[in-house]
């Protein structure tokens, strides 16, 4: 894939900004209504936003008319938009469709040249080993959601990235943890790129808390060398899970969660 192609897309899905921080109390779109909400970014074609469940997106077609003219909505300008992005899609598949098939980078592991270590027979930890131990303080530069509150309760730090194909997949699952075990465990991503950054990616979907800091505190207190990386923190600030989600034989699900919190709950 050429690198023109690549800009073409790029400045084709970016969000304009327009708008930012702007706070609505109720955004109606068609069936759905989403509350507390604090716009970030307005295109020609969609609002982004965060609200009291997470970040998200919707498209300015399917806001009321007083909605669509506070945004500013230009229906024929996002029709020529949403087609140029559609053909731009089609190109850049087409293109990956006739590249050379190339393994996929580890993403397990560090780009240094420090191996993992053990933190129990087989498993490998691509940070400190922190198994059992106070955890360090999770320090943040900026809140993407509304922080949660995490007083008397089991809290998920996910540390991760939007290039990072492993990270993304990780998300859905993440996803259902802060859905179904919400009344005792916060789900927390924290990102070291840029705001702009974090705030495109709506999928997929994050439901969970999310932060960033791009001086990476907390990410260099836990000396993560690969990503995704998660730790898990009972409601006394211990360590009780940590590492990659998905490495074979010790992949972290919705079972494993389950007994976490029912083994180290007051």
């Amino acid at each position: 894939m050429r690198f023109g192609t690549l800009i073409a897309l790029t400045l084709a899905l970016l969000p304009l900004v327009a708008g930012a921080d702007e706070k609505i109390p109720v955004l109606q779109a068609g069936n759905v209504t989403y509350s507390n909400i604090t716009v970030t970014t307005v295109s020609a074609t969609d609002v982004y936003f965060t609200y009291a469940g997470g970040m998200c997106n919707v498209k300015l077609k399917n806001l009321s008319p007083e909605l669509q003219q506070h945004f500013n909505f230009d229906p024929n300008k996002a029709n020529e938009v949403e087609k140029q992005q559609a053909e731009n899609k089609l190109k850049y598949h087409d293109q990956l469709l006739h590249q050379p098939v190339v393994p996929p980078p580890d993403m397990t592991r560090p780009t240094a040249t420090a191996s993992g270590q053990t933190a129990a027979p087989g498993k490998k930890i691509w940070a400190k080993i922190l198994m059992n131990q106070k955890a360090p303080e999770l320090v943040v530069e900026k809140w993407l959601t509304p922080e949660p509150d995490r007083r008397g309760k089991f809290v998920l730090i996910d540390f991760w990235a939007t290039w990072c194909p492993p990270c993304r997949a990780a998300i859905p699952e993440l996803n259902g943890f802060q859905r179904k075990f919400g009344d005792k465990l916060v789900v927390i991503g924290i990102s070291d790129e840029p705001e702009a950054a974090v705030r495109r990616l709506t999928d997929p979907k994050i439901e969970y808390a999310v932060a960033i800091d791009t001086q990476a505190r907390t990410k260099k207190a836990v000396e993560v060398a690969g990503i995704p990386h998660v730790l898990i923190i009972d409601p006394q600030g211990i360590v009780r899970w940590e590492g990659f989600p998905f490495l074979a034989g010790y992949e972290l699900n919705e079972n494993v969660v389950a007994d976490i919190i029912a083994k180290y709950s007051n």
